[in-house]
């Protein structure tokens, strides 16, 4: 029987959910002074908090600082101050919300301009075609450099918990880190951490058994990962069955199933192996595959505007919708979904020629909106792509140049 997408769900932990609704993680690179969440951050979770979603997943937040997907991203380590990240997971945890926060590192996705460690399971750089350049060749990770990173994993999600988040989502999806260990195609090791599915597996198995550890029971631990990253030869739908499975084992209370990396955007609904996406819900034929094997709840993200499809996700048997750019343009959409079924949020098509430039133009025009909502602003519909890009590379570049000081400094 299929549920309405305001019916509660209860997770695997005991944990219930207002709805099954999830604003899905988006980049914010919005932080304070020291990597912190700060006033702008505040405002906006506590305007979606207010607008109805059921489940707010942070923006990444980096469990090294550095090794930053962005200069103005947010991460908690050992010594970071408590204070900002107690606000944060107050003012999202208002009407009965739940706020996981999402951690990550993202390997060799790190923008060459920001310096910083880039680090890998092999020396595979980035294949991005003439924009190759924007980011550095990794080096291939040591096994201390293994270790000393689940440690990092552990140190954010019990310093999160102790800010009062209700769980922590592990990002191994969209091309960082975690999912290049995942992946045949970034991860050419021949030790015991590469090789085998299970091998390539096991840093994610090893992050969520030693979270699980620390953590208290009624605390949620997810996992976000690629159904496929939609690359030829690279990880795949029988991949992610079997890593599914696994993490049902070791009694993760969601997976969320998205898809695609830097090199092949498929989260914004373009692929590099031409394989077809759905127009709205991306995703959804891999999810509702792996839904049925799946020993944990569902969840799938990418690309929806509509509660009708949002409603079909649930009655294909996946048991949440994750919403990600839509509650940039329309922070309040489930309430609008409450008032009138028929309500469609804009989502901004950019439409270049040059691919890599329009994924750039589209996550500039989300930003964009997310921060005129953190400074108490409505959204812009109407945001100019290429206006969007030359403004958020003028302030990422000037970003990039306080962290850069910051760094050289430490």
């Amino acid at each position: 029987m299929s549920h309405s997408v305001f019916t509660p769900i209860t997770l695997p932990n005991g944990a219930t959910l207002p709805n099954r609704l999830a604003k899905a993680a988006m980049e914010e690179n919005m932080a304070a002074t020291g990597h912190l969440p700060g006033d702008d951050i505040f405002q906006l979770y506590k305007t979606w908090c207010a607008g109805g979603t059921g489940l707010l997943i942070t923006g990444n937040v980096m469990v090294d600082h550095r090794a930053m997907t962005g200069p103005g991203g947010i991460a908690l380590e050992e010594k970071t101050p408590l204070a900002p990240f107690k606000k944060w997971a107050e003012v999202a945890s208002q009407n009965g919300t739940k706020i996981w926060m999402q951690i990550n590192h993202p390997g060799r996705q790190v923008y060459a301009a920001m310096g910083g460690q880039v680090l890998s399971p092999s020396d595979i750089a980035l294949n991005m075609g003439k924009h190759s350049k924007l980011f550095s060749k990794p080096s291939p990770m040591t096994e201390l450099e293994i270790e000393a990173l689940i440690q990092r994993f552990v140190t954010t999600a019990s310093r999160a918990v102790e800010a009062g988040f209700h769980g922590v989502e592990i990002h191994a999806a969209h091309g960082y880190l975690l999912s290049q260990f995942l992946s045949p195609l970034t991860n050419k090791r021949n030790d015991s951490w590469g090789g085998s599915l299970e091998n390539r597996a096991r840093l994610l198995f090893e992050i969520v058994k030693a979270i699980k550890q620390v953590i208290p029971e009624n605390i949620a631990v997810a996992v976000k990962l690629n159904s496929a990253d939609f690359q030829r030869g690279g990880f795949d739908e029988k991949d992610a069955l079997a890593v599914v499975k696994e993490l049902g084992h070791l009694k993760v209370d969601l997976v969320e199933l998205s898809g695609g990396s830097y090199e092949s955007p498929a989260m914004q609904g373009n692929t590099a192996d031409g394989q077809p996406l759905n127009r709205e819900a991306y995703f959804l034929e891999f999810a509702k595959e792996i839904a049925k094997q799946a020993p944990m709840p569902i969840m799938t993200t990418g690309g929806i505007v509509r509660l009708a499809i949002a409603q079909k996700v649930l009655d294909e048997g996946v048991d949440m919708v994750g919403i990600g750019r839509a509650l940039a343009f329309s922070p309040n959409l489930p309430q609008r979904w409450k008032m009138s079924s028929d309500t469609i949020a804009v989502l901004p098509q950019v439409k270049w020629q040059d691919k890599t430039l329009a994924a750039l133009a589209t996550m500039a025009i989300t930003k964009r909106q997310l921060q005129r909502i953190g400074k108490g602003k409505a959204p812009k519909l109407n945001s100019s792509p290429l206006f969007s890009l030359i403004y958020d590379q003028l302030r990422l570049k000037k970003l990039t140049k306080i962290y850069r000081n910051k760094y050289k400094n430490e």
